[in-house]
């Protein structure tokens, strides 16, 4: 039995990844939380890869967040995910593990590229300044991937998603993406009957939102390709894959289906004075289709079973 070790379990993305494995129960997963490795410590990654000695790796850790936090950690988003990467890719590499999933982040592209966004808009423009930090340690991993596949040829593999949300998202009033921003706004309008909610930005810019589901299951259809099926559809030096849903909305058009499904009756507003970042984020996700594997989770469906999940978990969470 192939031995997994899935770093980054108790985000969001990376316990969608571990529970999928433990329904699928044909690998061993090996975990740790943060209190038991430190990511970002280098003499630590290597004493963990040289005693476990995964077969595969699956690298969902990083440290993520929303435009306010990407402002104002610039520093940390940089270096955290840098060492993260660095360490982890490395490691692996030098415990003999011949196969690892990198996760990165739809920020990668340039700040004007023409969407949607396809693979081969890396590296074609300049980044959105909001997360610019955060984008150059993610396209630092996809080429640390490509570099340790050129170089030693092992098959090291790296998908970029859209927005993802779901189950486990982070709902913190502050450092939180967008949409479990808005679910948490407007469940605590909802609850102390408000007659307004005010958004930030403009609400015209679209995104695109991926069910951490629907990120878990592609994940591992990339990983469990066959090498000369995944090379086929790859180049070299241009590896990603975009994993999406191939659609998007307006920022205002998402608080409006927030707002049905928490139930809020009232008004939604705007703050144009608060920055919009990118104004349109929109995966091209016809390489991922062409290898046969397409989203399955609509965006209502998605909301309601977040929006329960954060029902069911908010005494245990910050709002």
């Amino acid at each position: 039995m192939q031995r997994v070790f899935v770093a980054g379990h108790r985000g969001m993305v990376g316990g969608a990844i571990r529970r999928r494995l433990e329904v699928r129960g044909d690998v061993g997963i090996i975990t740790r939380d943060h209190a038991e490795l430190d990511l970002t410590s280098q003499a630590d990654v290597r004493d963990f890869m040289q005693a476990e000695r995964p077969d595969v790796v699956v690298l969902a850790a990083a440290r993520v967040g929303g435009i306010h936090a990407n402002n104002t950690y610039p520093a940390d988003f940089i270096y955290d995910n840098l060492m993260i990467e660095c360490n982890v890719i490395h490691q692996a590499f030098a415990a003999g593990v011949q196969k690892l999933l990198q996760l990165g982040s739809s920020c990668i592209y340039p700040r004007d590229v023409p969407q949607p966004m396809a693979e081969n808009a890396l590296l074609t423009g300049i980044l959105e300044s909001t997360n610019e930090p955060y984008a150059i340690a993610k396209i630092a991993g996809i080429k640390l991937c490509e570099s340790y596949n050129r170089q030693h040829g092992v098959d090291y593999r790296s998908v970029m998603p859209a927005n993802l949300y779901g189950p486990g998202d982070n709902f913190h009033p502050e450092n939180s993406h967008v949409l479990p921003a808005l679910i948490r706004r407007f469940h605590n309008a909802a609850k102390d009957g408000l007659e307004e909610v005010q958004i930030w930005g403009s609400g015209r810019p679209r995104r695109e939102f991926l069910h951490v589901d629907d990120m878990a299951e592609a994940s591992l259809y990339v990983l469990d390709l066959p090498k000369p099926e995944y090379e086929a559809n790859t180049e070299l030096m241009l590896s990603h894959i975009n994993v999406g849903t191939g659609a998007d909305v307006s920022i205002y058009e998402l608080a409006q289906m927030v707002a049905d499904v928490v139930g809020f009756k009232g008004k939604i507003t705007t703050d144009p004075s608060k920055p919009d970042g990118t104004m349109r984020k929109l995966m091209d996700v016809s390489r991922l289709a062409g290898m046969g594997w397409r989203a399955r989770i609509s965006l209502p469906d998605g909301l309601q079973q977040t929006y329960d999940w954060f029902l069911e978990h908010q005494d245990d969470i910050r709002v």
